[in-house]
């Protein structure tokens, strides 16, 4: 508004500048064309924002007007257009801002007549290009801090998700290794108390005292997986070498060994070699479903049924014991753990009683032939 009053101004100074011979009512019509070309090339900064290129063009065509046709241009006209394209070139269209900058040029080397008005013509052909280009430069600045920011956003969250995947595989393998040999602990020491004939009381207390100190060891266990686990989300790979089908066989055996239970293993179908990531997650299955069963229903027998499909493995671990516990489940991973390898190797795990008493695992993986290599 401010601009739009000073270019007024501007043009009422210039209106005596007429023909000779013009009349009063001449000279009065033409300040008041002046006036609106003056206004024509100030007042489109207010559509700034809103409809930006269209108020740049009407800008830089009324100050075209104001050369051509009247041989001037008034100062706050040149400084609209010098913050058209700036604006332009910073928030709207590089290019626009670039080519709004020629008519000023072409101006220049017509070499328009009256010296105020070449003055001016030749420094907003040197200023429009240069503001243009501040305002492309402050652009491209802006948008390379955005992009910037937003990398350093993508990087961190990453990294927060590597840091949750690995705190999650981190707190399988305790659960899986590290608490698997700590319940065998319990239960040989248990059997080894139970069933030795003639042991003397301090043996029998030392075997009690193993007992305790390994049951301790798995509470802490539990509550450090807690927090290992809290706000994390499973890994979908493991990235080291780890047990697989072919170590079942020895798993069962231990497992029998252990609980002094019938445990047997039973095939299916024929035997293939498979992705290590879906042996892995099926050992791991298995190994839980034994230590939950030496755990939750010592000495009942334990059927590991794992069946070849065509296209899919399929596990089945039944117990004979008294089946699930009554109420809600407390406190441990193991059947979290299960359900998590399962998932992330795109198959499917339930658990529940089984038909008949006792409690049944069963999983359903998906048929990953392992690649030679």
């Amino acid at each position: 508004m401010l601009l739009g009053l000073l270019a007024v101004t501007e043009s009422i100074a210039h209106a005596p500048n007429t023909p000779v011979g013009a009349s009063t009512g001449g000279i009065a019509l033409y300040a008041l064309v002046l006036s609106l070309v003056a206004l024509a090339t100030t007042l489109p900064l207010a559509l700034f924002g809103t409809q930006s290129a269209a108020a740049a063009v009407a800008i830089a065509a009324a100050g075209g007007l104001s050369l051509g046709a009247f041989q001037t241009l008034t100062v706050a006209g040149a400084a609209a257009q010098l913050i058209a394209v700036y604006h332009l070139g910073r928030y709207g269209s590089p290019l626009l801002a670039a080519v709004l900058a020629a008519p000023y040029l072409l101006a220049a080397l017509a070499g328009p007549s009256g010296f105020e008005v070449r003055v001016l013509t030749v420094l907003l052909a040197s200023l429009v290009p240069v503001a243009a280009l501040a305002g492309i430069v402050r652009r491209a600045r802006r948008e390379a801090q955005e992009n910037s920011a937003a990398r350093q956003v993508i990087l961190d969250t990453l990294l927060e998700h590597t840091a949750r995947g690995e705190r999650a595989r981190i707190a399988r393998e305790l659960h899986d290794i590290v608490a698997h040999h700590i319940s065998m602990v319990v239960v040989q020491a248990e059997t080894a108390r139970l069933t030795t004939p003639g042991m003397p009381a301090a043996g029998v207390q030392r075997l009690r005292d193993i007992g305790d100190t390994a049951r301790d060891a798995l509470t802490e266990m539990r509550r450090l997986l807690g927090v290992l686990r809290t706000n994390t989300e499973a890994d979908a790979t493991d990235r080291q070498p780890q047990p697989g089908l072919r170590q079942l066989i020895d798993l069962v055996d231990g497992s029998r060994e252990a609980s002094g239970a019938a445990t047997r293993l039973i095939l299916r179908g024929q035997a293939v070699a498979h992705d290590p990531a879906v042996e892995l997650a099926a050992y791991r299955i298995v190994q839980e479903a034994l230590t939950n069963a030496r755990r939750h229903a010592p000495g009942a027998a334990v059927d590991v049924e794992l069946h070849y499909a065509e296209d899919r493995l399929r596990l089945r671990i039944r117990d004979n014991g008294p089946g699930p516990p009554s109420g809600p489940p407390t406190g441990g991973h193991g059947l979290l753990g299960m359900r998590e390898r399962a998932v992330a190797v795109g198959g499917e795990l339930r658990t529940g009683a089984a038909a008949g008493g006792g409690f049944l695992v069963t999983a359903s993986l998906p048929m990953k032939e392992e690649t030679v290599r």
